[in-house]
């Protein structure tokens, strides 16, 4: 394997992770107003992500560290294309930021309200623009001959883009009401959340479904994903895990639900990459302007002292994030919480 395909697959895994990880916590983030019938209940429901959220916002700054050193062509041409939606991302997460840190500041049930507001807003944008922007990646941006975004800040709003932002974020909203129902004790709050997760799944279905048949239609990057014989395996897979979803949703096992939705993103990520590879950046205005993992790689030289940096650091954050979860993986009682 060369390096290039190498950082390829592990900016693959990193964007992974994150979806996974902060996938959850964006659901929360979005359900907390709605799911607690009072302040104490969404204390209760914020603090099932109080010691994960920040380290699980690490995965996409590696991320994105990783793009701008290993492929800084790729790196310019995407965040000058999508400049609007990565700004209304990084303020999303300072919302997230500061919602989580100052709601309990202060023990006003207007304060606390307030806060968990701008967490719903710091949420839900995340996941919509991440969808779109995903969307566009694999079935094409306008790409000029020198390497540019040669489209409008309005571009990438298309019907597909939309649906696929849509679809994310129902699927974090599933994703972080079985997360919820995990950390909490059985109860009200459980009984109300499961119902949630079992109404959630339909329109994770639906829109996935009218964002992959309008990309069928119109994209012959998404057209060789749904079609291609080595993608097929992964796509009945993935079919199965989201009606073992269900399934298992139906019967209140919760772990295994979890289980699936996170194997669901897994093989969506290897079900894109696989799909798109070697290309990270289709051109739709000409085939051969497309941005590949080759032509927008940096020197060997460069990725080679990365490989090693990478090789010497990142099993140390995996094997911090998995103490994290592990000193932290008591279900909440309620009237632990209390307020804050």
């Amino acid at each position: 394997m060369d390096l290039h395909t190498l950082w390829f697959g592990l900016i693959a895994v990193l964007f992974t992770g994150f979806f996974v990880l902060e996938g959850f916590d964006y659901g929360v983030g979005i359900l907390l107003p709605f799911l607690g019938k009072h302040d104490a209940e969404r204390g209760m429901i914020l603090h099932t992500i109080a010691p994960f959220w920040d380290g699980n916002e690490v995965w996409i700054i590696a991320g994105a560290g990783a793009i701008f050193a290993a492929f800084p062509i790729w790196y310019a041409t995407m965040f000058s294309g999508f400049y609007l939606e990565i700004f209304f991302i990084l303020f999303a997460l300072i919302l997230r930021g500061a919602a989580i840190e100052f709601r309990g500041q202060r023990n006003s049930v207007t304060w606390h309200r307030t806060w968990e507001w701008v967490l719903f807003v710091g949420s839900i944008l995340p996941g919509l623009l991440w969808g779109i922007i995903l969307s566009n990646l694999i079935t094409g941006v306008p790409v000029n001959a020198q390497q540019n975004y040669a489209g409008s800040i309005l571009t990438p709003f298309n019907a597909q883009a939309i649906f696929f932002g849509l679809a994310l974020v129902a699927l974090f909203i599933l994703h972080g009401a079985i997360f919820i129902n995990l950390r909490v004790t059985k109860g009200e709050l459980t009984t109300r959340v499961h119902r949630t997760a079992l109404f959630a799944w339909i329109p994770v279905v639906v829109l996935f479904a009218a964002a992959y048949g309008i990309g069928y239609a119109h994209s012959p990057i998404m057209r060789h994903i749904l079609t291609a014989g080595s993608l097929i395996p992964v796509n009945i897979l993935l079919a199965i895990v989201m009606i073992a979803t269900l399934v298992f949703l139906l019967r209140k096992r919760t772990g295994w639900a979890f289980g699936m939705t996170t194997l669901t993103i897994i093989l969506g990520a290897l079900e894109i990459g696989l799909g798109a590879f070697p290309n990270v950046m289709v051109s739709s205005l000409n085939p051969s302007w497309t941005l590949t993992a080759t032509s927008a790689a940096s020197s060997p030289y460069t990725l080679t002292v990365m490989s090693w940096l990478a090789l010497s650091i990142v099993p140390f954050v995996i094997a911090y994030q998995a103490w994290n979860y592990y000193i932290f993986r008591k279900r909440i009682q309620p009237g632990v919480i209390g307020h804050h």
